[in-house]
């Protein structure tokens, strides 16, 4: 199907009410990306060009730059992420679960939800047979946490034509690639419908960063700047609001501390809610 398939236009000021539980105005949830880069391939994003140009293979320099984050910067910004008490997505390549044991560990400790990510990080476009990419990656998660994830973000949210139907087919509630809202959303598929959860490309630090390159600062002035319009918006209608970070980007020593600050302003709001995308989810799923 095509997008326009999938889904009705629907304005958002002429939607049924949706209330959160316990009164809260607004959710915020904060996803985490953990990926494992094959040192094998092209890496999927630089920090700096080879000298002679090319694609050189092994590019030591970029993969080690990614590397760094599950290192080093994800411990980092974990501590930042226990200061406020948050409970994170951690949308993860289903190879990177076993990959990285300890950050599997790390987010099953702390009860965070597990969003599949592509076995390994690729296009959806590009990967050999997208089913068996999808399913491989949901075995991973299933046997590392005991549950099917009930999410999906797929690398650099790409999809297929038949990205939504073979989601759907394998089980999954919700996807993150449609960022078209800022309320949940259902999507047509070929068999059950499927959700679609508000994520972000605007306070997402490889839009900002890696792309936009913009200063470290961006990150928080961004995020309370969208936060503060969601949170007039939510006045009449409930809102939904994503925080995208990946530890070799935000969790790096020169950043770390505007994610932090974007997350106290935020937490010093007693009537937002702090959810994972499932009870988002469910909150949704019993709107009344």
């Amino acid at each position: 199907m095509r997008p326009t398939e999938r889904i009705d236009y629907s304005p958002i000021t002429q939607r049924p009410a949706w209330t959160l539980p316990d009164g809260k105005r607004m959710a915020v949830w904060v996803i985490v990306n953990v990926e494992e880069w094959s040192e094998t391939e092209p890496m999927p994003r630089t920090v700096l060009t080879p000298p002679a140009g090319g694609v050189p293979t092994p590019d030591i320099p970029n993969w080690c730059w990614h590397e760094y984050g599950n290192r080093v910067a994800f411990w980092r910004m974990l501590k930042v992420l226990d200061k406020h008490g948050i409970t994170a997505a951690l949308a993860i390549n289903g190879q990177a679960v076993t990959t990285y044991p300890e950050i599997t560990r790390a987010a099953l400790d702390r009860g965070w939800e597990f969003i599949g990510h592509g076995f390994g990080q690729k296009n959806m476009q590009k990967v050999p047979d997208e089913a068996v990419d999808i399913d491989r990656t949901v075995e991973a998660i299933r046997l590392a946490t005991g549950t099917a994830p009930r999410g999906w973000l797929g690398p650099g949210l790409t999809e297929t034509w038949d990205t939504p139907d073979l989601l759907a087919a394998a089980g999954f509630d919700y996807v993150c690639d449609w960022v078209l809202d800022d309320q949940p959303v259902v999507l047509r598929t070929k068999g059950e419908p499927i959700v679609s959860i508000p994520y972000t490309q605007e306070c997402n630090d490889v839009a900002m960063m890696l792309i936009q390159h913009h200063q470290a600062s961006e990150y928080r002035q961004r995020a309370i700047d969208q936060f503060d319009q969601l949170y007039l918006d939510s006045e009449d209608a409930t809102r939904v609001m994503a925080l995208v970070v990946h530890p070799y980007i935000m969790g790096v020593p020169h950043r770390l501390r505007y994610f932090d600050e974007a997350l106290a302003h935020i937490k010093a709001h007693d009537d937002v809610a702090v959810m994972t995308g499932s009870e988002i989810l469910d909150s949704f799923r019993g709107r009344r």
